[in-house]
């Protein structure tokens, strides 16, 4: 089967690196949330704020970091961000055993690795675009998207048993662990990477390079609206993260694992979605299935406002989770490749850096907002809020397909006929 195909082998080593990682990230599963609720007894405003820092101050640092990696070879980022978030990792467990560790110590983690996630996340995309055909790109991203859902199928239960075996930090561990081999696993690839070209002035830095990703973003009549969309609905589902932590850990009593499986258990749906994007792809083509798949996904949190105790709530958060993460599976891949497919090869690292900077200054500052609201109105009440503002989202997802006139002539030249 076509979907089978080998990718080769550079591709193989670089999908190898990406599940550890993943796996890695998902086995410690909302750990500095666990940290800041179990360890430093912090509550829901604090745990609200130290998600929402980490990823602003981070990505204000990583702004001049897109067009920096624009113009340098890839990999050897992607193995500097991954060490770097073995070090800032490998400094929590140790402050903890020195009983050092403080909330500002966890901030300042959060914020490097925030910074590294999104500098790593910008190179691999531009990596990518040039290891992988271009017809093969969907297969690719499917099978991140896949790999993803499959570590958060394994990585929150185990991670929540470890937790209560070991303490939450154990998690941490086994996250740093996951980035060194990671790094490893980029090594592997081998090979000698063509350095990039630049096109236009000389290759020196310019203020306007800092901005250059937005404005591609933005008067592009294609990317525009998936960016809105896509940045607003990822914000007012994870706002309800830290929320979520405080009511089924704390108010309702449930236990880590309980926790841990009420997220894991639900993303066998990201497995099934994102093997269904490719054919779903092919019989109703991208523009289609991003309205259909984008409109879906945002009914489901909404359904979180009626969790309660006991068997009943936990089966309850299974199911929303089901069916949101089953309409992301199918969306999240489909949006990538049409991303990479639509931004022109010498503009891919700015444009991903501008995408993720938005996306977690969103994220950050609704997340703080939220926190807020919680602790004036009551969990419930904040969650009610932003499942209601979910449901208005998809007006934002564009109407029709687009047209080659709505493309930029260097980008339609790089896109399917």
């Amino acid at each position: 089967m076509a979907e089978r195909r080998s990718l080769g082998r550079s591709f193989g080593w670089l999908w190898a690196a990406y599940g550890v990682s993943a796996f890695g990230t998902r086995f410690a599963f909302d750990a500095f949330s666990l940290i800041a609720v179990v360890v430093l007894h912090a509550g829901p405003t604090h745990v609200s704020v130290l998600a929402a820092a980490g990823l602003a101050v981070g990505a204000a640092v990583a702004v001049p970091l897109g067009p920096w990696v624009e113009f340098r070879r890839k990999r050897p980022v992607m193995i500097a961000m991954d060490l770097i978030r073995f070090a800032a990792m490998a400094t929590v467990p140790l402050a903890f055993a020195l009983d050092r560790l403080t909330f500002a110590h966890l901030l300042v983690v959060a914020v490097v690795v925030s910074a590294a996630d999104i500098t790593f996340t910008a190179a691999s995309g531009s990596f990518l675009k040039t290891l992988v055909p271009h017809e093969d790109l969907l297969i690719a991203n499917g099978r991140f998207e896949a790999t993803t859902w499959t570590a958060t199928v394994l990585g929150p239960p185990a991670g929540g048993a470890a937790v209560g075996l070991f303490g939450p930090v154990m998690t941490v561990v086994a996250d740093a662990v996951s980035y060194l081999l990671s790094a490893l696993g980029l090594c592997a690839i081998g090979g000698k990477e063509a350095p990039p070209v630049r096109t236009g002035p000389p290759a020196r830095f310019r203020a306007g390079d800092l901005l250059d990703g937005w404005r591609y973003i933005l008067t592009s009549p294609v990317l525009r609206p998936l960016f809105l969309n896509t940045v607003l609905v990822n914000a007012l589902i994870m706002v309800g993260a830290p929320l979520l932590a405080v009511l089924m850990l704390g108010d309702l009593g449930f236990a880590p694992w309980q926790y841990g499986l009420a997220f894991a258990v639900p993303c066998l749906g990201g497995l099934i979605g994102s093997r269904l994007s490719r054919p779903l792809v092919a019989r109703f083509g991208q523009h289609r299935v991003l309205l259909v798949s984008g409109t879906l996904r945002a009914c489901w949190p909404i359904g979180l406002v009626f969790i309660g105790p006991g068997n009943a709530g936990l089966v309850l958060v299974m199911a929303v989770e089901l069916g949101l993460i089953t309409c992301i599976g199918v969306y999240n891949p489909v949006l990538a490749t049409h991303r990479l497919n639509r931004t022109a090869p010498d503009r891919v690292a700015r444009t991903l850096t501008a995408w993720s900077i938005t996306g977690k200054l969103t994220t950050a500052i609704l997340t703080a907002l939220w926190g807020l609201l919680a602790g004036l109105t009551g969990t419930r009440t904040a969650l009610a809020v932003a499942g209601l503002l979910l449901l208005a989202t998809p007006l934002l997802l564009p109407r029709r397909e687009a047209t080659h006139e709505d493309e930029d002539a260097p980008v339609a030249a790089d896109s399917p006929a």
